[in-house]
């Protein structure tokens, strides 16, 4: 599996559709999508999941008066339960010749009832691509990973271990999935954080946590007040870092990446992050909440990637979705292999 700020084909996303992501706040959401396919599309193409010709209609009025260049867009008629497409979205892998689907399995966070559509989307795109994909039994969402392109991965214990809270795959163990990540991403090195942050719906993703920006870089979440429920799982998962190393053995840089304020709607504690930032051909897209430590982010991040404009999204009325650009967003890799 490539890294992220690898060179990409695409970008898949989900128009969304699913009122219940955003109770009550749905009417802004299609318009900040429309801010990021703006975003996305000078740099690739938006591969666009839609539900029906009249779903498709609705994305094509919001992304022209966004003033997005639709010929930078291909609409897929791939019906979907929700718009999380990191989750349940095919994940890309590729050799030097081909790309190809690592097709792993989706139960919505084993939490909601609603994932049938969602679990056929690998499917449908690897006939679409015309690629092969290769098939993996076990339950896993691409937010709940995160790898550096040479062979290490990140990922926490709270999401992929927990025996009985969300518990994706109960009868593995973590020999188990290390195996199936080894045999169905190239991945030699699996780096086991604790928790995730206060909020996150799906029980530990590490997008909302900690990131790769570089083959022994990563951006580590820090929160400094000793009160804040985040604090001590990020003070531990920087522990555990210290002693990590990546797959050629080398030690791990670990850069902070400050927390915003705790954001609260409706009296649920929303999973704000900066770490939920995607990487694009064309930008960085970090999201904001409106907060004193968004300049801070932006400009950590804009060390990290120096190679491409940082953007910051706001994102207050998109975090109320339980997720930001991370989770909304699936990257389809370039077939050229790095360095060729």
């Amino acid at each position: 599996m490539p890294a992220e700020w690898e060179p990409h084909a695409a970008t898949w996303i989900g128009w969304p559709h699913n009122k219940s992501d955003w109770p009550g706040k749905f009417a802004p959401i299609p318009w900040v999508y429309g801010e990021i396919v703006g975003k996305l599309a000078p740099g690739e193409i938006v591969r666009i999941l839609v539900n029906s010709a009249a779903h498709e209609s609705q994305a094509r009025r919001v992304l022209t008066k966004c003033g997005v260049d639709l010929g930078r867009v291909e609409f897929l008629r791939f019906p979907t339960n929700r718009g999380w497409t990191r989750d349940f979205g095919p994940i890309f892998v590729r050799n030097e010749t081909e790309i190809a689907i690592a097709r792993f399995h989706f139960n919505a966070w084993a939490k909601y009832p609603n994932w049938k559509k969602d679990d056929r989307i690998p499917d449908l795109a690897a006939k679409r691509r015309k690629i092969r994909k290769f098939e993996s039994r076990i339950i896993l969402e691409g937010g709940s990973i995160d790898v550096n392109g040479r062979g290490s991965l990140l990922t926490t214990e709270e999401c992929l271990l927990h025996p009985t809270v969300q518990a994706r795959n109960p009868h593995l163990h973590r020999a188990e999935i290390e195996k199936v990540l080894r045999d169905s991403l190239g991945v030699t090195n699996v780096l086991w954080l604790g928790e995730g942050i206060a909020g996150d719906d799906t029980h530990g993703h590490v997008d909302d946590l900690c990131r790769f920006v570089g083959p022994h870089t990563v951006v580590l979440c820090r929160e400094d007040d000793p009160h804040d429920a985040n604090y001590r799982p990020l003070a531990e998962n920087r522990e555990r870092l210290q002693g990590m190393r990546a797959e050629d053995g080398s030690k791990l840089e670990v850069v902070d990446l400050p927390m915003p304020a705790p954001l609260v709607f409706d009296g649920v504690r929303l999973p704000a992050s900066y770490a939920n930032f995607y990487v694009a051909n064309a930008a960085v897209l970090v999201p904001t909440f409106n907060d004193p430590q968004d300049r801070v982010a932006l400009g950590i991040l804009g060390e990290c990637f120096s190679d491409r404009p940082v953007v910051g999204i706001h994102a207050g009325d998109l975090v109320w979705g339980l997720g930001t650009l991370h989770c909304l967003t699936q990257q389809e890799p370039a077939t050229t292999v790095r360095g060729a």
